[in-house]
């Protein structure tokens, strides 16, 4: 048998609208005119649905940019069997003189850590924690945070782990998880892009690890309408410019610092204006219900996992270990969010806070499901919207949101997210959450 030939390819990705993780490959040999360069990208593209079908677009076959890999995100995925092994880069998209694209999310995240650091003079230290199911072998009764769960799981996490500590992403946790067949994998904390970065990478590598071993992960919101879904918690924290934690106050009853207080009012006064972002599917709404471990209501919540945004309980020893350890997580997002535009939009709504002090509601520590509508409203609290549609409303309807993130970005996403709800026309929740379970 002759030898078969083969040349080494890099791939370059972007996380797009949909949330997916699309690219192009060229020569490895060619990295470092690429560097410069770039691959070349359709504008069109960014209307392309997790479905596979063109949302209305306003560029048809018009327009060219650049997507130009980052250095700093290179790696190299291992081959196994008869997978071969790939260089991988995470780039920008821009135009072809080198300005960053309006509807590229990576840069879009860019641009709102700027406005942190303008504003706030804060440096953002976080991860994201991921959920997934997987979902081509039978559940099991008793199999719920349980030894047996995670041994049936544990060939395909030592490979993941493998594979995140090559690619840069530091390891944390991986556990069986409450729903059937469903897995947790947790990375360790990093700065700046770098957190959309990894939860970006740590996806990728999950799937790629789980086919490795005969699986199929899926991140998908919610696979049984019936059941729990997967969630997304942005676990964050400040960082000064001298690399001291920011986040932390000891005098304060929650032991939240100023900048951290307001930056979670910024969130939560605008947090339904930012659903259709963090929540961007139809099946998203069914996971954002009360009693399924995920948000409902804007509130802010102290060992309450079903609040919008959850101060993290800690411990320590000293108060530098406290003020080291200490965080907030934000739970109403799902991965069918590009990371960079949900962290963006996070960021965005943040540093509104700060900069108009922001005060968030009281700290609740109950079922916030279960209060009247008048308690509701004299706690500033609101029932977040319901279905995609209405949060495509009411983030069109926000003329903060264009602020942030400008007029033609708002247009391209919601035509993207009403062509990909057009896909689904006609069909029940069962069939929606298959639909979806397919593309995530």
């Amino acid at each position: 048998m002759s030898d078969i030939l083969n040349e080494p390819l890099a791939f370059v990705g972007t996380t797009d609208l949909a949330g997916i993780l699309r690219g192009k490959a060229f020569p490895t040999s060619e990295w470092a005119s690429r560097l410069v360069q770039g691959v070349g990208w359709t504008p069109t593209n960014v209307q392309i649905t997790c479905f596979e079908v063109l949302a209305e677009s306003p560029y048809g076959a018009l327009g060219d940019l650049i997507l130009v890999p980052d250095a700093e995100t290179r790696f190299q995925l291992p081959a196994k069997g008869n997978r071969p092994a790939l260089d991988f880069s995470l780039g920008d998209i821009g135009g072809l003189e080198g300005a960053p694209w309006e509807l590229c999310t990576r840069s879009i995240l860019k641009r709102a850590l700027a406005e942190l650091d303008a504003v706030a003079g804060l440096i953002l230290y976080g991860a994201f924690e991921h959920e997934f199911k997987l979902t081509n072998f039978a559940a099991r009764d008793g199999d719920a945070y349980s030894f047996r769960g995670f041994r049936t799981g544990q060939d395909m996490a030592e490979t993941l782990i493998a594979m995140m500590r090559q690619a840069g992403v530091r390891p944390d946790t991986f556990m069986k998880e409450y729903g059937p067949t469903q897995y947790e994998v947790t990375n360790a904390p990093a700065t700046g892009v770098r957190i959309a970065d990894d939860a970006a990478i740590l996806r990728m590598l999950t799937s790629e690890a789980a086919e490795m071993h005969g699986l199929r992960a899926s991140f998908a919101p919610i696979l049984d309408p019936t059941n729990v879904g997967n969630g997304v918690h942005v676990h964050l924290s400040f960082r000064d410019k001298a690399g001291a934690p920011a986040t932390w106050n000891a005098k304060d009853e929650h032991g939240l610092s100023d900048a951290a207080r307001h930056f979670i009012g910024g969130i939560l006064a605008h947090l339904d204006q930012i659903i259709a972002i963090l929540a961007p599917s139809d099946v998203s709404y069914l996971r954002l219900t009360p009693h399924r471990w995920s948000a409902a209501y804007n509130n802010l919540g102290y060992r309450d996992r079903e609040a919008a945004v959850r101060i993290c309980p800690v411990t320590g020893d000293s108060d530098a270990e406290m003020a080291r350890r200490f965080n907030f997580e934000v739970r109403a997002c799902d991965a069918a969010a590009s990371p960079h535009l949900a962290l963006a939009a996070i960021i965005f709504a943040g540093v509104e806070g700060i900069r108009g002090k922001i005060e968030p509601p009281a700290v609740t520590q109950d079922d916030v499901s279960l209060w009247s509508s008048e308690r509701l409203t004299k706690a500033g609290l609101t029932r977040l919207p319901q279905n995609l549609g209405s949060a495509l409303e009411v983030f069109e309807a926000s003329e903060t949101t264009s602020r942030w993130f400008g007029p033609e970005f708002k247009s391209v996403y919601c035509a993207h997210k009403r062509g990909e709800m057009a896909c689904l026309d006609g069909m029940d929740d069962n069939a929606k959450c298959a639909r979806y379970g397919e593309a995530y």
